[in-house]
């Protein structure tokens, strides 16, 4: 039996299927209806009916609804005088200078953001619950209930919930102790809101996508989840927030798999697709997570593969700025029309254009698209294609410093493992200047958070909140993560559980901000951990032969082209993953 893993993404859909170590792939174009896209996929890679065991699903459905406003008509539920909650938010500003910013509109209007009466305080009840003073919230399609602590004493929250969903029974009711059980109102409230926004929406979405799994042949989908797990469509659908970055997840589990499998501990991964670019650092084999992040300008709690995402890709549009700078994306020409090479319509200059321009492309691409130097050329009318890429190069060069650099990793102690369609051209470039010294593009590198799904675990992500002195909170689990800090900050560091944790917390504050206070009160805010299944997915090796590449030289591989300048040679191992060195 076949393991199918489909990415949806905003250019192309991806197929990988896996069946006795073989490996299929495909890639088609991302329709409008995402579901039709991944049946398209499906189609294209082969797929039998009923001879799919298990079909993992990454989709942007989530993120677009969000970045778009096309979520649900929500409401909001807080305690009693906190209903300004979601307007106040935290009173600072993303840019410290630009005075006169605005906040994205809060996903909830006014009108529909009430009280509740009643109060928790840290310690317990302080005025009892007073369901007689929630308010008649009309007919909205989800509800968000966020009240004061209760993250640790949930029981008003759950009976106001349980009073809305008796209300309001074909509402999306979500309670933050479901949802983002962690102490920092403002950001609980958000993700909560968040999570109620989009569930009616994905829950939709994922109810077609199984209805049509069953019409042809397949089972029913897992879906990522943004932490870099597999979960039930249901499960999926009840927290609609934890699959925010479903397809970037899938791409740094793959990016992981490939580092493994050439032997590599350290790595950073670089997916640059049609639209977007995401990098992420994989240590100690492990992609690196964090707990919260923010998506269209809404604070999100909840763990998340640590991808960094920058609006640059092979499909981004080419200009001028009032002063005469290149800039390059965020904009995009899509896949239709696309680049101007691909004949399609398209006019304006993008990445793609610029270079096959250079000559890094060959004719032919992935799929039989048979491209248009001379179009390419006329698009490209007054610029430089080498700028063009040395312009698109700088910003994902500063992209790659996020994740490393800013995180106390040094990059000349990782390989680059470059995948998505446009990453392995521009792989070596970046490695020079970043000091790595080795670069893995692997075969199927085109369609990499496909196989991602395919390999990935189940996995299920928990968290418990503490706030209190790490010395009085007791017995702690073997295995998982503490949030850490020193008495009277306002940030935590995650340390792994186990002996010495005080000790081990020091040593990471000192490797992150250069000192620690050993003298200073150690306060543990919150304990996660994970229930992990993992993959019983098998790669059979390839054994193409050790055919060497030596720059400069473009090496064709499965929905991608690795461009490799002078300087630079390598081979392919056994997966057929080209390792390059800098020589």
């Amino acid at each position: 039996m076949a393991i199918l893993g489909v990415d949806v993404g905003g250019t192309f859909t991806d197929a990988v299927l896996l069946g006795d170590g073989d490996l299929r792939i495909a890639k088609v174009p991302t329709e409008r209806r995402q579901a039709e896209s991944v049946l398209a996929a499906a189609a294209a890679v082969g797929v039998e009916p009923g001879a799919v065991e298990r079909f993992r699903h990454g989709t942007t459905v989530a993120t677009n609804a969000l970045l778009e406003r096309r979520g649900a008509r929500t409401a909001f539920v807080a305690t009693e005088g906190f209903e300004h909650l979601l307007y106040l938010r935290r009173q600072n500003r993303a840019h410290l200078y630009r005075l006169c910013a605005e906040h994205p509109a809060p996903l909830v209007p006014l009108e529909r953001c009430v009280g509740v009466g009643g109060r928790m305080a840290p310690a317990g009840e302080l005025a009892p619950l007073d369901l007689s003073t929630l308010s008649d919230l009309g007919n909205p399609e989800a509800i968000a209930v966020c009240l004061l602590h209760a993250y640790r004493h949930p029981a008003h929250e759950r009976a106001v919930a349980a009073e809305l969903r008796r209300r309001h029974p074909r509402a999306h009711v979500v309670a933050s102790h479901e949802s983002a059980p962690e102490f920092r109102e403002y950001e609980r409230a958000s993700t909560t809101a968040v999570d109620a926004y989009l569930g009616p929406l994905l829950s939709g979405y994922l109810g077609d996508l199984a209805s049509s799994c069953v019409s042809a042949g397949l089972p029913e989908p897992l879906v990522m989840r943004s932490s870099g797990g597999v979960v039930t469509a249901s499960e999926a659908a009840a927290h609609a927030a934890w699959v925010l970055l479903s397809g970037p997840a899938a791409g740094a589990v793959g990016a992981a798999f490939v580092a493994r499998r050439a032997g590599v501990e350290n790595a950073i991964a670089f997916d640059m697709g049609g639209t977007s670019t995401d990098v992420c650092a994989i240590v100690d084999g492990e992609v690196r997570r964090e707990h919260e992040r923010v998506v269209g300008g809404f604070p999100v709690r909840l763990p998340t593969v640590a991808v960094h995402t920058i609006g640059a890709g092979g499909g981004s549009l080419v200009n001028r700025d009032a002063g005469g700078a290149i800039r390059v994306g965020p904009e995009s020409a899509g896949a239709d029309p696309g680049p101007a090479c691909y004949g399609r319509g398209g006019s304006q200059p993008t990445v793609t254009d610029a270079n096959l321009a250079l000559g890094r492309l060959p004719r032919r691409l992935a799929g039989g698209l048979q491209v248009d130097v001379d179009a390419a050329a006329r698009s490209l009318d007054g610029l430089d294609p080498a700028d063009v890429v040395a312009v698109v190069e700088a910003e994902i060069l500063r992209a790659l410093r996020v994740v490393s650099v800013e995180q106390g990793l040094d990059p000349r102690d990782f390989a680059l493992v470059a995948f998505g369609g446009a990453g392995p051209l521009h792989a070596c470039a970046l490695a020079d200047e970043l000091g790595v010294r080795r670069v893995l593009v692997p075969e199927p590198a085109g369609v990499l958070s496909a196989l991602g799904l395919a390999v990935g675990d189940e996995r299920r992500d928990h968290v418990r909140a503490y706030v209190c002195r790490l010395e009085d909170a007791g017995e702690l689990p073997a295995v998982g993560e503490a949030d850490l800090r020193y008495a009277g900050q306002s940030f935590e560091l995650s340390v792994p559980l186990g002996p010495q944790l005080a000790e081990r917390f020091h040593d990471a504050h000192d490797a992150r901000y250069g000192y620690a206070s050993r003298d200073r009160p150690i306060e543990l805010v919150a304990i996660r951990t994970s229930d992990v299944s993992r993959s019983r997915a098998h790669v059979a090796t390839t054994d193409r032969g050790a055919r060497a590449a030596r720059g400069p030289e473009l090496v064709e591989l499965d929905g991608a082209t690795c461009w490799v300048p002078a300087g630079w040679a390598g081979e392919r191992d056994a997966d057929g993953t080209v390792v390059l060195e800098r020589q």
